[in-house]
Parts: structure tokens; C-alpha cells; sequence
């Protein structure tokens, strides 16, 4: 059995030289580089498996397209995420470190911090969101069984009822906990929570399919005609909408890819958790949306009501409590293990990884995102600002990592906050970074707030990205140059791991 006092002490002293006001034990360099392509296939499984994914897979098969052509849009739309996936990966799987730190090669040492603070208020808002609708799922189950929980409903406090504050209070909890006992937690619970969730979703599809047979299923989910030009148009559109859906946290997968083994590993796992993920789900998805449609004659797609139709208490028990283990499963992937880097980031001696997700959990609660999510408007505009930041810092890290510094990674110097290290820049900060950065998110702003401009909205990930991308490649093509004529890797990533 290893004895963990002292591979923490050989941690400790390996990195000892490298800047406090930089490096704490979550920031600094894993030696636990362990994770299989099951754990990554894992990963993806669980930020699938909820009811935001469930709602968006459903709601493509409304569009008026043809089963098949729906299909090809989310096979497109996810293979470009796996490419993506696999493009971010690399630096933080190279280097172990999270994706604020790798950050730091494009912005700056304390330049980084720009884009943590940025990703970690975006999972700020979206934690508070799927905490409450996890909440309102515990509370479907307790009325379910306790009717008499009803008048707890009725009064209320900062737009919560009592019973909706006992939930969300439970569920708050419930995270807090497989969150406080770090990421091997963590990563057993995902192990469990996204397999969870499709033997429920199978479950339910068989059961709508004896109750309506095979005739009640349609892959088609409206009857609207479109013409051939409609049809491309939604098909790009839907295309777009899958990418911009796991545009969160694919910006951050560092942060996961970062313990594992190798690459291979991680490129398999995505190519299980996303594609072959993905359309399995999209499928059962529709012939649950498909059949309730026949059987209640109307379309329904919240899992969480579906299921509660389901006539056996025992089964909508089961079902209702494995989609609530889903959705913590999602949020502390996606928006849990994010901000607690990212803040921790911003101040590595006084907030640990634990501080910074504690911060954000309490951060979630003072939103009052129920108050949020009840205002379409304010929440639309809020989540699509802080989304037109999502685009361009992908673009940019990408750039800086594959075009600029030519797939290199200088591990000892992403701790370096003095002159000499190589991403240290004036004052900490790139320049160059910023300066592709505001010009990229301001045309994003613009898109999201012109009426006119409403049909291209969906595509502000892309364009974003590319901007960033084009931008900061223009900025920094010297330092390309400069890179190319480097010959000693000092402090690099086979140094590091010797």
C-alpha cells in the first residue's frame, strides 16, 4: 500500500520553488495522472444525462426535419465537440495543471485570471440553476409521498416556499458533500451517476413503448413543412446549438483531463462519451418525448413530469431520485470542480480548491436563481453575455497553445511570477491576449443584444472563437517565431515528470 504522507512530502518538495502567490497543492502539477478512458466516457456521460440535455436533444426533433437529417446534425455538431475536447485537452493533460492555470501561457501569470473569473461566474449562475431544478424534483417525490407537505408550498420567503427551501437546502448539501471529499470522490460518483440514469431512461422508454406499442413512436416530432432552404438553415442552426450547449465545460475539460493517463485514453473516452453517447441518449430521449405525445396527447419534454405520470409510486420514487442524482452528477462536473479552480486561481495561499467551490456554492444561493430562472429575459441576457466571453477564450488558448507556442508546455514557468519566467510579460499580464480578447467579446455583446441580429446568435461560439483565434494569432506572430528557434526546454513537461 503507497504511503500518502510521503508521495504528499515528495509533492511538497518538488514544488517548492515555485511561487506562493502561484501555486497551492490543487493548482500545482498532479502526480495522479490515473484516470481511464472510462472515467473520461464517465465525465461526459453525467454532463449528458440531465435535464438541460434531455430538453435540448428532444427539442431538435421539433424542428420539422426529417429523423435522419436530425440525426446527422447531432452527430456533426458532437463530433465537432469531441475534436475540440481533444484539442483542449492536451496542454492540461501535458502539463497536469487545471485550465485556469494553463491559462497562463496566453494571458499571463496573473493575467489568467481573466478568463478563470470569467468561467467561474458562468458556472456561478448555471450551479444556483440546476441546484433549484434539482430541488424541485426532491419536492415532486416528498408530495408525491406526504401530500400533507402541501401547505409548505404556499408561503414564501425571497420567492422560495418553505418546502422549496428545505429542498434546495438538501440538495445543497448533498453536492457540498461529494464535492468536500475532492476529486477521487468525485470521480466515483460520475462513474456511477451517468450509467444511473440510462438504465431509468430505458426503463421509461420501455414502458411507454408497451404502453403505446412501436405505431405510437414518431422520430418526427412536428408536422410542419419546411422548404429545402428552411431545412439547411435548421440543420446548421442545430448543428451550432450542440456545440454551444457544451460549450461550458468543454472551455475547462483541463481541469478533468489533467489526471488522465495519456492522451490515447482520453481521446477514446471522448469518442465513447460523445458520439456514441450522445445519439443513444438523443434516440431514447425521442421515444420518450415521441410517446407521451400518443399516450397524453401532448408533448412533453421535462423528464421530471414524465416521469411522475408513471402510475407505480415505487418506480416514479426510483426514477424522479436517480434524475436528481443525475443533475448533482452534472453540476459538479460542469459547474461545481470549474469555479473552485478558478477562484483558488485568483489567490492560490488563501483559497484552496475546496474554498473556491464552497464560494461559489454560497455565492449560488445569495443569487437566488429561482428569482432567476423565473425571468426568462434576465436570464437570457445574463447567461449570453457571460457566453460571448465563451468563444474567444477558447479561441485564444487554442491558438496560443498549438500556433504559438507549438504544443510546448513550460511547466516550472507557469509558477514563475518573476521577470525571468517565460509567461511572466509585463506585470503579468499578456497584452497581446487582452487585446484579442475585447474586440472578440464585444462583437459577441453585439450580437446578442441587436434584435436584427437574433438569427445568428447561435453561432457567437463560433464566431467568437474564431476572432480570438485570428486575433491573438496576429498579435502574437513574432512570438511564433521566437518559439521556433527555442532549442532548450527549460522546465519542461519531460523535466517536470522525471
Amino acid at each position: 500500500m503507497p504511503n500518502h504522507s510521503t508521495a504528499a512530502s515528495k509533492a511538497s518538495e518538488a514544488n517548492a520553488h515555485y511561487s506562493p502567490r502561484l501555486c497551492n497543492e490543487d493548482l500545482a502539477p498532479t502526480r495522479d495522472q490515473n484516470w481511464s478512458w472510462y472515467n473520461i466516457f464517465s465525465f461526459w456521460m453525467s454532463d449528458v444525462h440531465s435535464m438541460g440535455g434531455y430538453v435540448v436533444a428532444a427539442s431538435f426533433f421539433t424542428l420539422g426535419l426529417a429523423s435522419w437529417q436530425v440525426l446527422l446534425c447531432l452527430l456533426v455538431g458532437i463530433c465537432i465537440v469531441q475534436i475540440c475536447a481533444n484539442l483542449v485537452a492536451k496542454p492540461s493533460q501535458m502539463a497536469g495543471v487545471p485550465y485556469a492555470v494553463i491559462c497562463r501561457q496566453a494571458f499571463g501569470v496573473f493575467g489568467a485570471n481573466i478568463p478563470a473569473v470569467i468561467r467561474g461566474l458562468i458556472a456561478f449562475a448555471w450551479y444556483g440553476i440546476q441546484t433549484y431544478l434539482a430541488a424541485n424534483a426532491l419536492m415532486l417525490v416528498l408530495l408525491k409521498f406526504f401530500p400533507a407537505l402541501t401547505p409548505m408550498t404556499q408561503a414564501g420567503w425571497l420567492g422560495l416556499s418553505q418546502l422549496g427551501w428545505c429542498c434546495f437546502g438538501v440538495m445543497w448539501l448533498l453536492q457540498a458533500m461529494v464535492f468536500w471529499h475532492g476529486m477521487s470522490a468525485i470521480k466515483r460518483f460520475i462513474d456511477v451517476a451517468g450509467p444511473a440514469v440510462y438504465v431509468v431512461m430505458v426503463a421509461l422508454a420501455g414502458w411507454i413503448v408497451y404502453k403505446t406499442g412501436f405505431d405510437g413512436i414518431s422520430f418526427t416530432l412536428a408536422s410542419k413543412q419546411l422548404s429545402v432552404g428552411e431545412q439547411t438553415w435548421q440543420m446548421i442552426t442545430a448543428t451550432a446549438l450542440v456545440v454551444s450547449y457544451f460549450s461550458g465545460p468543454l472551455l475547462n475539460f483541463g481541469d478533468f483531463s489533467r489526471y488522465g493517463k495519456n492522451m490515447a485514453e482520453i481521446r477514446r473516452g471522448n469518442r465513447w462519451g460523445l458520439p456514441f453517447n450522445f445519439l443513444l441518449f438523443s434516440v431514447v430521449t425521442v421515444v420518450i418525448v415521441s410517446g407521451t405525445q400518443s399516450l397524453f396527447g401532448r408533448m412533453i419534454t421535462d423528464p421530471i413530469e414524465t416521469v411522475s405520470m408513471v402510475g407505480n409510486d415505487l418506480a416514479v420514487a426510483i426514477g424522479l431520485l436517480t434524475m436528481i442524482t443525475a443533475t448533482i452528477g452534472i453540476n459538479i462536473v460542469a459547474n461545481f470542480v470549474s469555479p473552485a479552480f478558478d477562484f483558488s486561481n485568483c489567490s492560490p495561499q488563501k483559497i484552496s480548491f475546496r474554498t473556491g467551490g464552497m464560494i461559489a456554492a454560497v455565492g449560488s444561493v445569495l443569487l437566488t436563481p429561482w428569482n432567476l430562472f423565473q425571468s426568462p429575459e434576465l436570464i437570457h441576457y445574463t447567461l449570453d453575455v457571460l457566453g460571448s466571453f465563451i468563444g474567444p477564450l477558447f479561441g485564444i488558448l487554442l491558438a496560443d497553445f498549438y500556433l504559438i507556442k507549438r504544443s510546448r508546455v513550460y511547466v516550472d514557468d507557469l509558477f514563475d511570477d518573476t521577470s525571468k519566467g517565460r509567461y511572466w510579460y509585463r506585470g503579468g499580464f499578456n497584452p497581446k491576449a487582452i487585446a484579442a480578447l475585447l474586440p472578440s467579446v464585444g462583437i459577441g455583446l453585439v450580437i446578442s443584444f441587436i434584435p436584427s441580429l437574433h438569427d445568428i446568435a447561435n453561432f457567437s461560439w463560433f464566431i467568437g472563437a474564431a476572432l480570438g483565434a485570428g486575433c491573438y494569432r496576429y498579435l502574437a506572430r513574432h512570438e511564433r517565431e521566437e518559439a521556433d528557434t527555442v532549442a532548450d526546454y527549460r522546465g519542461s513537461v519531460a523535466v517536470q515528470k522525471e
